[in-house]
C-alpha cells in the first residue's frame, strides 16, 4: 500500500483532515493512468519503489521542464481544432500538466477548450475521437441507469454536467456529439474554481438526432434515429435524475447543459426543488448579462432600472413562437415593427442583447442607431461561437466611434480605432459564473438554487471591475483573473447561503474565505513514496535479567 505525500481536501469538508491518501496501483498501471501519472517527474527512487524504473528514460524533469514542453509545441500548432486536439490528448495521458498549463494561460486557451473551439469540436467529435471521456447514457437504457452510473469508477462525484445535446451552443442539434460541452464545462470547473477533477462527471444523453447529416454520417457515434419526444424521454431524465442522487447523494450538484429551450425551461421547474440542480443556459446566462449591465451603469451613470434593454432571440439559435417562459416579459406592439432595426428606431433602447444564435444581425444601421440614440450605447452580442454572435467587436466600435460598452459571448480581440485608441472587448462568459457558483454550492450542501444565488454572484462579478477595465472598454474582469474571481464569489455565496438557512452542511465556518481556499485543488504532483516514521524508545531487544 502506497501514499501520496501530501494534504488532501475533499471537497465536502469532514471534521478531520486525511493526510495520507492511497494508492494500490505499481507499475505501468501507475503511468497509464491519467490522475496519477507524472510522466518523467516520478524520481529516481518512485521509480525504484514503484517498478517503472527503465520504463522511462533516464531524466527527471520538474514540472516546470514539461510545462515548458507543452506550451512551445501549443505554439507550434496554429489550427484551433488541433490544438483542442492535442490539448485534450495532454488530459487524457496527465491530468495535473493538463490544468497547469490551462490555468497559466487561461486567457489564450479557454477559448480552445471552450467556446468557441469546443463548439467545432463537436461538430467534428466523431472524426477527432480518440479516448471516451464521461458517461453515455441512451434511450435504449431506461430502466438501467443506475447500473450504468455504478459502471463509472469514481465513487465520490460531486457535479454533474449533463446533455441531451439538441442546441448544442448555437449550432442547434449535434446528438451525442454534444459531449464535448460536459467535458469542456467541467474543465472550468478545475481551472476557474479548483474543483477537484474526480469529482466532477460529464453526461451526455442520447435519445437520437434530428440532424440529418449526422444520421447518414458513417463515423456518427450515436443512435441512428430521430429525437425521441415521447413520454419516454422525460421518463430517462427522471430516472437519471433519481439514480444520480442515489448513487453520489442528495446535495449532488447537477448542472443542464444545452437542451433545447421547451426542455430547458420545463425541466428546471420540474427538478429545482426536489434537486440540486440548476441550467446554465437560463440562469448563467442571466446572471452574466446583468453583472455586465450593472458593470455598464457604472460608466454611463445610470441606475439599471432607467435602462431600456431590447432582447434579439431567444437562444435558440432558429426561430420559434413566444413561448410561455417568455410570456411574462413580453410587451404589446410598439407599431409598424418589421425588422430589428425597426424595433431599434420605435423602442429607442438604451440597450440591445442579443441571444438569437444567427449571427450578424446587429447590422451597420442598427449599431448606427444604437450610436445616435445613445451617447454610451450598450451592445451585448451573446451568442456562442464567435461566427454565430450578432455583430463583431470591431464594427461595435468603429461606427460608434469607440462610445458603446461592448460585451460578447466568445472571444474578440483588442480593437484599434483610427485615431489610435485601443479597446479591449469585454467576454460576456458565463465561465465567470458557474465554476464559483457550482464550489459554493457543492462546500455549502445546498440543496435547492435559488435564483437570488446567481443574483448574488452577478452582483460580485460586477464588483471586481475596475475604473481602469472600465477605460480600456471592459464590461468584465480579464480573464486571466477569472480564478481569483470565481474564487471570491464562492466566499461571497457561502456567506450569502449560510446567511439566508440555504446551507445543510454543518458546522458553518467562521472564515469563510479560508474554508473556501483550503479546499482548492492544485496542480501539484504527488509523491508516491510510502510515509516512513520512527517509533521513538521502542526496543526490538528483549530486556536481561
Amino acid at each position: 500500500m502506497l501514499s501520496r505525500l501530501r494534504t488532501t481536501w475533499s471537497l465536502r469538508p469532514c471534521v478531520s483532515v486525511c493526510r495520507w491518501a492511497h494508492t494500490k496501483e505499481k507499475g505501468k498501471p501507475l503511468m497509464l493512468n491519467p490522475r496519477t501519472n507524472k510522466g518523467m517527474a516520478f524520481s529516481l527512487e518512485e521509480r525504484q519503489i514503484l517498478g517503472i524504473h527503465g520504463l522511462l528514460p533516464p531524466k527527471v524533469e520538474t514540472q516546470d521542464t514539461q510545462a515548458m514542453r507543452f506550451q512551445n509545441n501549443l505554439k507550434k500548432i496554429t489550427d484551433p481544432l488541433q490544438k483542442y486536439v492535442y490539448l485534450m490528448g495532454i488530459q487524457e495521458r496527465n491530468v495535473r500538466l493538463f490544468y497547469r498549463v490551462l490555468m497559466e494561460d487561461i486567457e489564450e486557451l479557454m477559448p480552445i477548450v471552450y467556446t468557441p473551439t469546443v463548439g467545432l469540436a463537436c461538430t467534428q467529435y466523431g472524426h477527432i475521437f480518440r479516448r471516451p471521456k464521461g458517461l453515455f447514457i441512451s434511450i435504449r437504457d431506461r430502466g438501467h441507469v443506475r447500473s450504468i452510473l455504478e459502471n463509472w469508477p469514481e465513487t465520490d462525484v460531486a457535479a454533474v454536467v449533463v446533455t441531451d445535446g439538441e442546441r448544442i451552443l448555437g449550432l442547434g442539434d449535434l446528438g451525442v456529439y454534444g459531449m464535448g460541452i460536459p467535458v469542456g464545462k467541467l474543465c472550468l470547473y478545475t481551472a476557474c474554481a479548483g474543483i477537484r477533477p474526480e469529482k466532477c462527471l460529464p453526461v451526455a444523453i442520447d435519445v437520437g438526432t434530428d440532424n440529418e447529416t449526422l444520421l447518414e454520417d458513417p463515423l456518427y457515434m450515436g443512435l441512428y434515429q430521430k429525437r425521441d419526444r415521447s413520454q419516454a424521454y422525460d421518463d430517462l431524465i427522471d430516472e437519471f435524475m433519481e439514480a444520480v442522487v442515489e448513487r453520489y447523494g442528495q446535495d449532488t450538484l447537477i448542472q443542464f447543459e444545452d437542451f433545447g429551450n421547451h426542455n430547458a425551461f420545463r425541466f428546471l421547474r420540474r427538478y429545482r426543488e426536489k434537486y440540486c440542480t440548476f441550467n446554465d443556459d437560463i440562469q448563467g446566462t442571466a446572471a452574466v448579462a446583468l453583472a455586465g449591465l450593472l458593470a455598464a451603469q457604472k460608466a454611463v451613470g445610470k441606475p439599471i432600472t432607467e435602462h431600456r434593454v431590447l432582447f434579439l432571440g431567444a437562444g435558440e439559435g432558429r426561430p420559434q413562437e413566444t413561448d410561455s417562459n417568455q410570456e411574462a416579459f413580453v410587451h404589446d406592439s410598439p407599431g409598424d415593427v418589421q425588422s430589428f432595426l425597426d424595433a431599434v428606431n420605435t423602442i429607442k433602447p438604451t440597450a440591445i442583447i442579443g441571444v438569437s444564435g444567427a449571427g450578424r444581425l446587429f447590422t451597420h444601421d442598427v449599431i448606427k442607431s444604437m450610436g445616435t440614440l445613445n451617447e454610451r450605447p450598450i451592445i451585448f452580442a451573446l451568442s456562442n461561437p464567435t461566427t454565430k454572435a450578432e455583430c463583431t467587436a470591431e464594427d461595435a466600435y468603429t461606427l460608434t466611434d469607440g462610445r458603446c460598452l461592448f460585451a460578447s459571448g466568445s472571444p474578440f480581440g483588442p480593437v484599434t480605432l483610427s485615431d489610435g485608441r485601443v479597446f479591449t472587448p469585454g467576454q460576456g462568459n458565463n465561465a465567470y459564473i458557474f465554476p464559483g457558483v457550482a464550489l459554493a454550492v457543492i462546500l455549502s450542501g445546498v440543496r435547492h438554487i435559488s435564483d437570488t444565488v446567481f443574483l448574488e454572484a452577478a452582483k460580485n462579478l460586477s464588483e471586481h471591475l475596475t475604473d481602469k477595465d472600465l477605460e480600456e472598454g471592459r464590461l468584465y474582469p480579464p480573464l486571466s483573473n477569472i480564478r481569483e474571481v470565481s474564487i471570491q464569489m464562492a466566499v461571497k455565496v457561502v456567506e450569502y447561503v449560510y446567511a439566508k438557512g440555504m446551507a445543510f452542511r454543518y458546522p458553518e465556518p467562521m472564515d469563510k474565505d479560508s474554508f473556501v481556499r483550503a479546499t482548492v485543488w492544485n496542480t501539484d504532483y504527488d509523491s508516491f513514496l510510502p510515509e516512513t516514521y520512527d517509533w521513538p524508545g521502542v526496543s526490538f531487544t528483549p530486556k536481561t535479567k
